[in-house]
Order: structure tokens, then C-alpha cells, then sequence
């Protein structure tokens, strides 16, 4: 783990959503953040203005004040610019931030700004699927609203898991993700699911629901929820591994805070340790 000096040189990255949805939150966090570290901030107006800053940060820490889909942002534009590795990234959660509470970010901008201050980095696991996607905690398919994704799913025993082109690459992050109201409601689907090459389940047996949550030590849980029968409630099918493959008829998922599809395939590959998030000290 690295540790951070509050001498440390912050660029503070404000989401336009946190401005306009919780200005006071928004002011207490940069008045702690300027009272303990020398910071410069960037009040991008959209996601172009953001990828910029961010491209633009320097030798500088980047601190995101936002809610859970700016973390998501962040981390996509520095994995897509191969970034991650030199970069230790900090947030500040304003607005929905279940997905950076489930990471261990403390809630509060007074807390949260303390941490930035006085944590220490983490490497976290990261789930990287084939169109250059990334989940930082939960995928979940059929897509559920953002409160039912943190929720981490069943785990096997044995397994240490974390609990709790700019142009056009911008121009693919700024496009609206799918509303939540406008995917059909979910209903039993039939769907292949292969964990390291192994299959969970095929596409005889209709599913409920999967659930694949990033862990800490370079694999992945799965968790697959059978449909259940007459008078029987099947268990869930578990497993663990790197590389997780689903291949199903125009089926959406949701990833993080983002619903994408429908796809007929998408494999997803853990890479271990692959970004830094600055948290609390342990203990």
C-alpha cells in the first residue's frame, strides 16, 4: 500500500452532477481538500471536459467529487489510456454512491475528504470484458436497479474477497446508457455461463438471475440463480475464476452504475491489483 503526504498536489475533478445536485456536500469536500493539500479544480461542464482534465492532470493525484458513475468514468478513461497502473485514484462520493461505499469509501464529504488526505492506496481487482469494458464491483444479469447490484453475491469458501482516442472514446462515454424503465421487465432467461472454459449452467436450464462480483486476489464469484420449479427452489450454482463467458440471446446486463446490451456473448477477464483506490487506514 502507498501512503500519501498531505503536501501531496491534488487535481480536484467536480462531476457536474454533484454540483447541481448536492452543492453543499460539494463545497465542504473541496473546503477540506484545499485546507490540507495544495489543489487545483476543474469544473468540467460534460464528459468531454472531464477526459480532458483528467488527460491533463500532470504529476497531480486525481480526486473525483461525484457519484458512482463518475468513479466509473474515471476508471474507464484511465484503463482505456492504459493509465491505471501509475495512477492512484481518490473519490469523493456525492449522490448514489453505493458501488465506492461497497469499496470501502467512507460516506460523508467530510470523511471521504479526510481519506483522500490521509489513506493509504488499495489495489483492486478489476473486471475487463472483451469490448474494453470494465466492472469495478457487481455485473449483474438481467440488469437490477443500483441498490440490489451492490449487493455482493454468494462467494465459495476460501476465497479473500474486498467486502464492502479522447474524441471518440469520449464520445462513447457520453452517449446515455440505458434507462433502467425502458429494459423489458426481467423474466427467466436461458444462457451459457462458462467459468474458466468450465460450464455453470447451459441453455437447457432457464435461469433467474447471474451475478459476477470482482474479488480481491485475482478472481471473480459467480453466482447463478436456477428458475426455480413446481414446489422446489434450486440452489444457487456458485464458482470462482478469472475469465467468466456468457453467451444467451440479446441478453443486457448491468455493470457498475450502466445497463449495455443486448449482446449474444461478452466475456469478462479479472485483472488482479489492475487500479488504485485511496482508502481509510485500516484499522
Amino acid at each position: 500500500m502507498a501512503t500519501f503526504a498531505t503536501s501531496d498536489q491534488l487535481l480536484v475533478i467536480i462531476d457536474p452532477a454533484a454540483r447541481q445536485g448536492d452543492g453543499e456536500s460539494v463545497r465542504i469536500a473541496k473546503d477540506v481538500l484545499s485546507a490540507g493539500a495544495t489543489t487545483k479544480v476543474c469544473l468540467p461542464e460534460g464528459p468531454e471536459e472531464f477526459a480532458r482534465a483528467l488527460g491533463r492532470r500532470g504529476s497531480r493525484r486525481p480526486v473525483v467529487i461525484g457519484d458512482d458513475r463518475a468513479l466509473v468514468r474515471a476508471v474507464t478513461l484511465l484503463h482505456r489510456h492504459r493509465e491505471l497502473t501509475g495512477c492512484a485514484l481518490a473519490v469523493v462520493p456525492v449522490g448514489e454512491a453505493a458501488l465506492a461505499e461497497s469499496l470501502g469509501v467512507p460516506a460523508g464529504p467530510v470523511a471521504a475528504a479526510r481519506a483522500v488526505l490521509e489513506g493509504v492506496e488499495r489495489r483492486l481487482d478489476l473486471l475487463v470484458d472483451d469490448s474494453d469494458g470494465v466492472v469495478l464491483g457487481t455485473l449483474g444479469i438481467p440488469p437490477v436497479r443500483a441498490a440490489a447490484a451492490a449487493r455482493p453475491a454468494a462467494v465459495p469458501e476460501g476465497h479473500p474477497w474486498l467486502r464492502t482516442r479522447y474524441r471518440s472514446l469520449v464520445r462513447t462515454l457520453a452517449s446515455r446508457p440505458t434507462r433502467l424503465d425502458a429494459v423489458p421487465a426481467p423474466g427467466p432467461a436461458r444462457l451459457r455461463v462458462e467459468v474458466d472454459g468450465e460450464t455453470v449452467v447451459d441453455l437447457d436450464q432457464p435461469v433467474e438471475a447471474v451475478s459476477v462480483t470482482a474479488g480481491d486476489g485475482g478472481t471473480a464469484a459467480v453466482e447463478v440463480r436456477p428458475l426455480p420449479g413446481p414446489g422446489a427452489e434450486p440452489s444457487p450454482l456458485l464458482a470462482a475464476g478469472r475469465t467468466v463467458t456468457v453467451v444467451g440471446a440479446d441478453f443486457r446486463y448491468r455493470a457498475d452504475a450502466v445497463v449495455s446490451g443486448p449482446v449474444r456473448r461478452r466475456t469478462w477477464t479479472v485483472r488482479e491489483g489492475a487500479w488504485g483506490l485511496t482508502l481509510p487506514v485500516p484499522g
